[in-house]
């Protein structure tokens, strides 16, 4: 595994305990678990801000994802002129 496909996964994975968070804040009548998982919720989007910053970064600073995806432009230019 790669940093960035472990970004990427850490991100979906911490999207989607967002939206249960979400999802469980909002059909709770229980207040103080309503605010628990407000909190939780909160929490979960700074993670996921900084996973897609970290993966921002990765993705314009990494020379070798730079190069992998100048060989795939190239490879795709050359497979659509066949």
């Amino acid at each position: 595994m790669t940093v960035k496909s472990d970004l990427e996964k850490a991100a979906a994975a911490a999207q989607s305990a967002l939206g249960t968070y979400a999802q469980f804040a909002s059909s709770t009548d229980d207040p103080s678990a309503k605010q628990m998982f407000q909190q939780m919720q909160q929490d979960m989007q700074r993670h996921v801000n900084m996973l897609n910053n970290r993966l921002n970064y990765v993705n314009s600073n990494n020379k070798l994802n730079q190069q992998s995806q100048a060989a795939q432009v190239q490879q795709n230019i050359f497979s659509n002129k066949k």
